[in-house]
């Protein structure tokens, strides 16, 4: 992957409440402020029926795709609110609308997702920050790799009908390039 118009890298576990503190702090350093724009994308997706589910894996699910997100708003909201500017994006999925069977730890942390997306969005609002969530349907990315479901009602989507990386990316540009005073609270992306 290559970086561009002065990026940079800077790796980080999301699910480390520490870790994504350090990393405020370098992130600070390097661009003497807060960014003006931040995604929280992290996110893992694992399948299995509730009753075969290990711990582990429910754990590993909900601590990425919601406590991660949690992490970076609490490490940011104060610098951004100190600004009075900024915007998180949350990218969420359709799971936090829709359930369906074997999906009991990432439908969950989706469906908390969507709610501290919304607690945010309230709290902030008059302060110049903005907050929008974008759930997608399928997306054609790695996280299908591996993905078998135990039922025969339940099949991985098929490439063709997922959306692609950079439908959800035009997705984050529309709802973060509008003028500063409105807010996109939420987008629903669906492959057509």
């Amino acid at each position: 992957m290559q970086l561009g118009n002065g990026a940079f890298a800077l790796p980080c576990d999301v699910t480390d409440a520490d870790a994504v503190e350090r990393l405020a702090s370098q992130v600070e350093i390097v661009l003497g402020d807060a960014p003006d724009v931040i995604i929280n994308n992290a996110g893992v997706f694992r399948v299995s029926r509730l009753d075969l589910m290990p711990t582990t894996l429910f754990d590993e699910v909900v601590s990425t795709n919601l406590f991660g997100p949690y992490h970076v708003v609490s490490a940011f909201v104060g610098q951004l609110r100190a600004r009075g500017s900024g915007h998180f994006v949350s990218i969420g999925s359709i799971a936090d609308r829709a359930i369906f069977p074997e999906n009991g730890a990432y439908a969950p942390a989706k469906y908390a997702l969507r709610a501290l997306h919304e607690v945010l969005r309230e709290e902030l609002r008059g302060s110049g920050i903005r907050a929008t969530l974008i759930s997608p349907g399928s997306v054609d990315t790695t996280m299908w790799e591996g993905i078998t479901f135990g039922g025969p009602a339940r099949t991985v989507p098929d490439a063709t009908v997922r959306l692609a990386a950079e439908d959800v990316a035009s997705a984050v540009v529309y709802a973060i390039s509008q003028p500063a005073t409105v807010n996109v609270d939420e987008l629903r992306l669906s492959h057509s």
